[in-house]
């Protein structure tokens, strides 16, 4: 498995390892559209994800000669209507990013310390089975460092919310972020902190506690505040307990099984609160590139800040990517660096990716959490022209 799969799949966990592949629809639908630039790898690269078995795809990639649309494969098993480039899909662990951001915002406004121990803001919060919030930072949050347990990679969790008898009993559960850390804290550490890596979602829950408690509003309400709204990102929301994706949108697809065959559900809606900080955003494509692009063109953060979040260290047993604070830094075989994030959760597995000078991004989704190359269709966007 790939470090962008891995990563990208992060809170789907032990799902995304156990489903299997889907016959590709019996139509492949694709459509593409260019002002100038060529896209026809990237457009090739998106029809062989659909061939391995996604049943959609829908992108967006924004460079110097404006804007290209692409899609391909089918929205709807059932009806085989189309994917569109507009849909608006849940973006997992990309939500990482956004709260890393408005962390990095209240940074550098003084209102808190990434050095300050989550103690501090959550007294009490991180304890048992050798857990210890004294013992570590905000900034190991935001990086992996921390050793806290992964709440998605317990075994009951994973039964009640990935497979397909808990899933359909329990997807519209609302769960507290109090309840996610203690089912971590029920687990040992992973390491003492700061000694390791080891991607955890647990860490980004706690990061949007903080949030709330720094600013006294929700990490939801910060984020559409300082980022959504100001950017204009019409499409993105922060859901909190709705289970629906708004339209235009395709549904979503799944396999909720430990087998590597057998049928697919429809897994569009669901209770996004499973994910909270870690991973319960929707967005679009379009709006996407923006915020990426933004970002790593300082619109966002004071150069000081925008640093130390591409101050990025080894992704244990990936080699070719390395992570900052909720950015992921990668080296694509052509030699080209792209920063972004990649996301999936229950149905929907997402891409986003940007040059240094943010001038050239990338973002795009498959409506299905278990097949596809997302890898090739960035290889094809940056290095096959």
């Amino acid at each position: 498995m790939t470090a962008s799969r891995t990563m990208r799949l992060g809170l789907t966990g032990a799902a995304a390892l156990v489903a299997a592949a889907l016959t590709a629809p019996a139509a492949l639908a694709s459509t593409s559209s260019a002002p100038t630039g060529d896209h026809g790898a990237t457009q090739r690269a998106m029809d062989a994800a659909v061939k391995d078995g996604v049943p959609g795809v829908a992108g967006q990639a924004r460079d110097k000669y404006g804007t290209w649309k692409g899609t391909s494969g089918v929205g709807n098993l059932k009806t085989k209507q189309p994917r569109s480039a507009h849909d608006r899909y849940r973006v997992g662990s990309i939500t990482k990013t956004f709260a890393a951001t408005v962390l990095l915002q209240l940074e550098a406004e003084g209102t808190l310390s990434l050095d300050d121990k989550v103690e501090k803001w959550l007294p009490g919060v991180v304890r048992g089975n050798g857990h210890d919030g004294s013992r570590i930072t905000l900034r190991q949050l935001l990086n992996h460092t921390s050793g806290i347990f992964n709440y998605t990679a317990d075994e009951d969790f994973g039964r009640t919310y990935f497979l397909k008898d808990g899933f359909f009993e329990h997807r519209f559960d609302r769960l507290p972020p109090e309840q996610l850390v203690k089912i971590a804290t029920a687990h040992e550490p992973d390491f003492a902190p700061g000694t390791s890596w080891n991607y955890s979602n647990t860490n980004y829950v706690l990061a949007g506690m903080v949030i709330d408690k720094a600013t006294g509003n929700s990490f939801r309400d910060e984020i559409r505040h300082r980022i959504i709204e100001p950017l204009g990102l019409h499409a993105t929301k922060v859901p909190g307990n709705s289970p629906y994706v708004p339209r235009p949108s395709s549904r979503a697809y799944g396999k909720l099984a430990e087998a590597t065959t057998g049928p697919t559900y429809d897994v569009t809606e669901l209770n996004p609160s499973i994910a909270s900080a870690a991973g319960e955003m929707i967005s679009d494509s379009g709006d996407l590139n923006r915020f990426y692009s933004a970002l790593l063109r300082g619109k966002l953060l004071p150069e000081k800040q925008l640093t130390e979040m591409k101050t990025t260290i080894k992704a244990d047993g990936f080699p070719n990517a390395r992570y900052g604070l909720g950015l992921i830094e990668r080296e694509l075989s052509c030699g080209i660096v792209v920063w972004g994030h990649g996301g999936g959760i229950h149905g929907s597995s997402s891409e986003a990716v940007t040059t240094a000078d943010g001038r050239h991004s990338l973002a795009f989704n498959f409506n299905g959490d278990w097949s596809g190359d997302a890898d090739a269709v960035i290889e094809a966007e940056f290095c096959a022209k």
